[in-house]
């Protein structure tokens, strides 16, 4: 009787490492006659063939009880370690300054005081206002094979100091340099302002302001006067049609009648009751507690105009996430305009760049012109040395025009898919949209034929739909 000899398992299997040395596989080559396996066999053949760490024990067991179930399948027999990364290093502001702190206080029943609003954070001169964590170290992994993996440490955090801040010697403190408010601007820098105070109107008898800090006028600001400020401006009163500019948020106690004089521009949020035929610009929020009349409005994230009127009526509301207004047009179907989706100020760099391209495109038609009638010329031998002398300038000018119109085009492209990631974007009226509102969303415009109650506008499979307002 010969005893049948244990086959060689080179021969009826193979193992096989993924591309990232991540997995390590084995397939088997033959599938006849019953084969007697044993893990430790299983073992040495794995490890000879170069898999080192992260072996599957209760895989290698059940493939030895039953390679028949494995026959015709590619299983997994190790997984490598991956690395982890270290987090990143953070800065904490000890201060609520984001838009939580903008916002109207509420009361014990939930509603809201749109007249008490959270004041911003005062500081005293060497009181810490921010702190800087040091980054942590990843963990290497280890691949398949037994060879390791580095990982990313986290990144290093660093303070964007604005103005009257210090930072203590190894850079984990900010402290203020001076009394006054902690306030964040572009590029989230953080200051502590002073504070100036007008005691009245801005009129003839104060003059233009220019300030470095927070600005407060007790008082209106009037028709053709300037107000900048570096950090916030509030103003017990109105607006006429000045120009009232804050690299912080605008708080107005009473209206903005601008007369479609002068503008309002916050760095972050303006705050009223209402705007009548201003030009309004926030980076942040425009929030009205009761009407926004025959304006031009635009706001970096939402535009919310809420209270007892809560109107949208006439002019153009722009918005980069969403617009909500109790009410949207009027009985009169006054065309009324409202766009979301997209950064205001990408609109209007898109209307800016499709104009230079279609002046950019005339000129290279001439250019081509020029050229062919030149190139006829010197074909002909009749090119003096003043019209070689132009040839050369108008080739070398339609290069430069050629180049600027193709990263124009890319320009517009980019903007374009910004345009189509409007998931976010809607437009809400909570009682009632009147005809005559034009909705845009992103790329996609919806005119508003009939009036309709508590609804909201979205975008959803290449166009807008109107939803019921929850």
């Amino acid at each position: 009787m010969s005893i049948e000899p244990k086959p060689v398992l080179d021969e009826v299997m193979q193992i096989t490492i993924s591309e990232d040395k991540m997995h390590a596989y084995l397939v088997f080559k033959r599938t006849e006659g019953n084969l007697k396996l044993s893990v430790p066999e299983l073992e040495r053949f794995i490890a000879a063939s170069g898999v080192k760490h992260g072996v599957l024990q209760d895989t290698l067991r059940l493939i030895c009880d039953r390679p028949q179930d494995f026959y015709f399948s590619q299983t997994v027999i190790a997984n490598g370690t991956p690395p982890r990364n270290g987090k990143d290093g953070f800065v904490k502001v000890l201060f609520n300054l984001g838009a939580e702190a903008r916002k109207p206080v509420e009361r014990e029943d939930g509603s809201v005081d749109y007249k008490d609003i959270v004041q911003l954070a005062n500081v005293k001169a060497g009181q810490l206002i921010a702190e800087r964590y040091p980054p942590e170290p990843g963990e290497a992994g280890i691949d398949v094979t037994g060879a390791e993996i580095p990982a990313k440490d986290g990144k290093e955090s660093h303070f964007k100091i604005g103005k009257n801040v210090v930072v203590n010697e190894d850079k984990t403190g900010m402290y203020a340099a001076i009394d006054g408010l902690v306030t964040q601007t572009d590029k989230d820098k953080l200051n502590v302002f002073p504070v100036y105070e007008v005691n009245g109107d801005v009129d003839y008898n104060i003059g233009n302001i220019d300030f470095v800090g927070t600005v407060v006028i007790r008082g209106n600001v009037l028709t053709g006067f300037k107000i900048r400020a570096s950090g916030d401006i509030r103003v017990t009163g109105g607006i006429e049609g000045a120009e009232v500019e804050s690299e912080g948020s605008i708080e107005v106690s009473g209206g903005i009648i601008g007369s479609n004089k002068g503008w309002v521009k916050a760095g972050r949020s303006v705050r009223c009751s209402f705007i009548q035929e201003g030009n309004v610009t926030a980076g942040e929020d425009v929030l009205v507690t009761q009407s926004i009349m025959h304006s031009n409005v635009r706001a970096g994230r939402n535009v919310v105009c809420m209270g007892s009127k809560g109107l949208v009526v006439g002019g153009v509301v722009q918005a980069g996430d969403r617009v909500t207004a109790r009410m949207i047009g009027n009985a009169m179907s006054t065309a009324t305009v409202v766009e979301v989706g997209v950064r205001p100020e990408l609109r209007q760099e898109l209307n800016e760049l499709r104009s230079r391209i279609r002046t950019m495109t005339e000129s290279l038609d001439k250019a081509d012109k020029a050229l062919a009638m030149l190139n006829q010329m010197a074909a002909a031998g009749q090119l003096t040395s003043d019209r070689l002398a132009m040839r050369i300038k108008v080739t070398a000018t339609r290069k430069q025009t050629a180049e600027e119109l193709q990263a124009a085009k890319e320009a517009v492209l980019e903007i374009e898919k910004t345009l189509d990631d409007t998931e976010s974007a809607r437009v809400d009226a909570i009682h009632t949209i009147y005809g005559g509102t034009k909705i845009v969303i992103g790329r996609y415009t919806r005119f508003v034929k009939d009036s309709v109650q508590r609804v909201s506008f979205r975008f959803s499979d290449g166009e807008i739909v109107l939803v019921p307002y929850v």
